[in-house]
């Protein structure tokens, strides 16, 4: 499992996942730079994402939904406000309403992805972590209340089929 660790942090109010993968920072770069790899692995099993709309540079924007049983969906958002291939990337995530435009009915967050070689034996090892950050603790509690820890893990373990 590529997950090695989650962890929650009231007083900073943020949400940090870390994952291990056997494969260069430039190729675990490309599961963000790539949308169609994305879709692979964004939405937790069973829950399979698609990314229609993926600007992926300085100030773009990404909208995507996640489909999952029963019917349900849900639709969200990126807007991407820095890029530093292939060490960094942050972005703002938020819910979309039904018209696949950005609601405030939910707190978006801050998140930054971090990418880098972390050695490992016999070959290219990297680490990927995954910091979002919550603009309180009401909106750390009310989206992690929903899965979002469960959700993350579920979805960055998928990443290891994608490297193979």
């Amino acid at each position: 499992m590529p997950v090695i660790g989650t962890e929650i942090d009231r007083e900073a109010l943020t949400l940090v996942v870390t994952a291990e993968f056997i494969a260069t920072p430039e190729r675990v770069w490309q599961l963000w730079a790539d949308p169609r790899q994305l879709e692979r692995w964004w939405g937790p099993p069973g829950w399979p994402a698609s990314f229609p709309r993926y600007e992926f540079e300085p100030g773009g924007e990404a909208r995507y939904s996640m489909s999952g049983p029963a019917g349900a969906s849900s639709a969200a958002w990126f807007r991407f406000t820095a890029i530093d291939e292939p060490r960094r990337i942050e972005l703002i995530d938020g819910f979309s309403g039904d018209d696949g435009e950005p609601t405030d009915a939910m707190p978006s967050m801050r998140m930054a992805v971090e990418i880098e070689p972390s050695g490992g034996s016999g070959g290219a090892v990297t680490l990927m972590s995954v910091r979002t950050v919550f603009d309180s603790n009401d909106d750390l509690e009310r989206i992690t209340s929903m899965g979002m820890v469960e959700g993350m893990t579920a979805a960055m373990n998928q990443i290891d089929e994608l490297l193979a």
